[in-house]
């Protein structure tokens, strides 16, 4: 594999723009229509980005797995949820800090179910992230009590377990790649979410507005680029190397927070943030892999427009 550093780091920063631009896209349609009409049409109108991306290898949806897709569908299309729910009621800075605990839940979950041992940097990178929640915790500017206070409660709580969810889907297309190839998860998980979404439409169905169908759109669009990007930055170069950039999704949830919504980030969050962060890249710096992982196909980080 070739490595461009400089082309790798570009990609992987413009995906998480369009990553950060789908969740204001979301944050915008999210009080007017429903959560999963709004998650139908970003697995439909990515799709074709999927499709491009299956053209440039062997696609195929042959498998010896489909239970195994199907769940991994499934759990995708939960932390899917979660993302609109949170973004509608949480600043996005602060939902996509929080989404950044995925690695984090990654650790934790590898022990009892691939009886991993972590090694000390890990557990340090572990410990160092949850004390940016806790940071973020303590320093969010919502009412204690009350109604709007529980409902922000609430949302938080939704988004930290988001951060678990992105983990085990992680896991589960790990567990994918060891038969299967990344083009022909990638194509699963696209054709299922959209089937999945679609059938309860009749029941829940609220038409857009034009302004909100436009939304719908560019969510959809955004989302097939951003994987794209993605796709083409891991193929640029290598994880370690550019994987610290996929943190400047926090740079641009924050500035189209501030631009759209006149989000401004708090002391404590910027604090949190930077321990969450941190953690992450220390993760990334000092336990890389011993040998070479197998390749796992690129999906929003919704983180991970998860």
């Amino acid at each position: 594999m070739r490595h461009d550093l400089k082309r790798g780091a570009m990609l992987l920063a413009s995906a998480m723009l369009f990553t950060a631009m789908v969740n204001g896209l979301q944050k915008v349609t999210g009080p007017r229509l429903p959560v999963l009409e709004i998650i139908f049409f970003r697995n439909l109108f990515s799709l074709p980005f999927v499709m491009m991306i299956a053209a440039r290898t062997k696609m195929t949806l042959k498998t010896r797995h489909f239970g195994g897709h199907l769940m991994r569908s499934v759990v995708g299309l939960a932390s899917m949820v979660m993302v609109v729910v949170t973004v509608t009621r949480l600043p996005l800075a602060e939902q996509q800090v929080l989404s950044y605990t995925q690695p984090l839940f990654l650790v934790l979950l590898s022990i009892p179910l691939l009886h991993e041992r972590p090694s000390r940097h890990r557990w340090i990178a572990v410990f160092l992230g949850f004390c940016g929640v806790v940071v973020v915790a303590m320093g969010r500017d919502v009412p204690k009590v009350g109604v709007v206070g529980a409902v922000a409660g609430w949302a938080y709580l939704v988004a930290l377990a988001q951060g678990a969810v992105g983990a085990l889907t992680t896991m589960q297309i790990r567990q994918l790649s060891a038969t299967e190839s990344s083009t022909t998860i990638a194509l699963w998980q696209a054709i299922l979410m959209t089937i999945a979404t679609a059938m309860p439409l009749p029941f829940i169905w609220t038409t857009p507005q034009m302004g909100d169908a436009l939304c719908l759109v560019a969510v959809g669009a955004f989302a097939g680029i951003a994987q794209v990007l993605q796709t083409e930055a891991f193929a640029s170069a290598q994880v370690s190397a550019i994987g610290p950039f996929a943190y400047s999704g926090l740079l641009w949830a924050a500035l189209i927070g501030w631009l759209g919504f006149g989000e401004i980030p708090g002391l404590a969050m910027l604090a949190g943030g930077l321990l969450i962060v941190g953690s992450g890249v220390w993760m990334l710096r000092h336990d890389r892999p011993q040998r070479p992982a197998p390749a796992l196909p690129s999906t929003p980080v919704e983180g991970t427009p998860s």
